[in-house]
C-alpha cells in the first residue's frame, strides 16, 4: 500500500474585519434558515463571537472591528458587506431591502481607513458570493447576487470571474456551499450548483475536498482557511475528519446561535486583502 506524502500546510497571517452581535437577531425571514420571531440567545451569541474574534488572534490573525448599529441586526455577517482584494474594494447592494442600510456602515468604514470602494450597481453580496482563489473570483448566483454585478466585479477588479449557478435555496450565497483551503484549491457541496456549474469546479479543481450535504448543512463550508488552519463548525463532523485527513488542522468554534439567520463562521468574517 502506497503511503502519500503530502507537503507541510503553510499558514498566512490574514487581516479581518468582524462586527460585534450586539443587536442581533432574527427580526424577519429572508433565507430558509430564519424564522421570523425566533428567540435568539444574544448573550450565547456574543461568546461564540468572542471565541471566534479569540481563535483568530491565537493563530496570528490580525482582528478589526465595524461598529455595530441598533437596528441592523444582520450587521454581524461582515463578510456580506464587500469583497476587498488588491487593496481595492468592491462594496455590497444587498436584495433584501432590510439590509440595505449596512452596506453604507462598511463603506464608510473601507473609506475612513483609506480604501477606494466601488459601490455596484447590480444586487451584489460581497463574499457571500464572491471567493477569490485560484487567480480567479468564484462567483456566485441563482438566489442573491446577479450576473451583471459579475461582470462589475471582473471590470473594476481585472480578474477572471467564474459565474457558478446556484440551485439550492439552503445554499443561496456561494459562502454556504464552498470555501478555499488555500491558494489553489477548496473545499465545495457539489450538489448546491447546477450540472455544468459542478463541472466547472471539477475542471478546475480536481483536487477538491467533496463534503456531503448534512455537513454543509451544518456550516461546514461556511469555513475559513489560513492555508494551513481551518476555523470551522464542530456540527460538521465529516468535512472535519476531510480535512485532517489532506493535512490541515481543523479548529472547531461552534457558532451554533448564528445559524438561526443563516450564518457561520465566514459569514461573520470579512477578508481585508492588501
Amino acid at each position: 500500500m502506497r503511503t502519500i506524502v503530502r507537503p507541510p500546510r503553510v499558514p498566512r497571517p490574514r487581516r479581518f474585519l468582524l462586527c460585534e452581535p450586539r443587536y442581533f437577531d432574527v427580526q424577519y425571514a429572508i433565507n430558509p434558515w430564519m424564522h421570523d420571531g425566533a428567540p435568539v440567545d444574544t448573550a450565547l451569541a456574543q461568546r461564540q463571537w468572542a471565541a471566534l474574534v479569540q481563535a483568530y488572534r491565537d493563530h496570528g490573525h490580525t482582528v478589526e472591528t465595524v461598529p455595530p448599529v441598533a437596528g441592523l441586526p444582520d450587521m454581524v455577517f461582515a463578510a456580506n458587506s464587500a469583497l476587498v482584494l488588491g487593496g481595492r474594494v468592491f462594496g455590497a447592494r444587498f436584495h433584501a431591502p432590510q439590509r440595505r442600510p449596512e452596506s453604507v456602515e462598511y463603506e464608510k468604514w473601507f473609506r475612513a481607513a483609506g480604501f477606494e470602494v466601488h459601490t455596484p450597481e447590480a444586487v451584489c453580496e460581497g463574499e457571500g458570493d464572491l471567493v477569490p482563489v485560484g487567480g480567479y473570483v468564484l462567483a456566485g448566483t441563482g438566489f442573491r447576487t446577479t450576473r451583471e454585478a459579475h461582470r462589475e466585479v471582473q471590470e473594476f477588479l481585472g480578474v477572471p470571474t467564474i459565474g457558478l449557478q446556484l440551485v439550492d435555496p439552503y445554499f443561496y450565497h456561494l459562502d454556504t456551499a464552498l470555501f478555499p483551503l488555500d491558494d489553489t484549491n477548496i473545499a465545495y457541496y457539489p450538489e448546491a450548483f447546477s450540472p455544468g456549474s459542478r463541472e466547472v469546479l471539477r475542471r478546475l479543481f480536481p483536487d477538491a475536498v467533496l463534503a456531503t450535504r448534512d455537513d454543509a448543512l451544518a456550516f461546514g463550508l461556511n469555513s475559513v482557511s489560513d492555508g494551513c488552519h481551518v476555523f470551522v463548525a464542530p456540527q460538521a463532523e465529516g468535512i472535519v475528519e476531510q480535512l485532517a485527513r489532506h493535512g490541515y488542522v481543523p479548529v472547531p468554534v461552534d457558532l451554533s446561535e448564528f445559524h438561526k439567520a443563516g450564518g457561520g463562521i465566514k459569514c461573520c468574517t470579512q477578508e481585508v486583502r492588501s
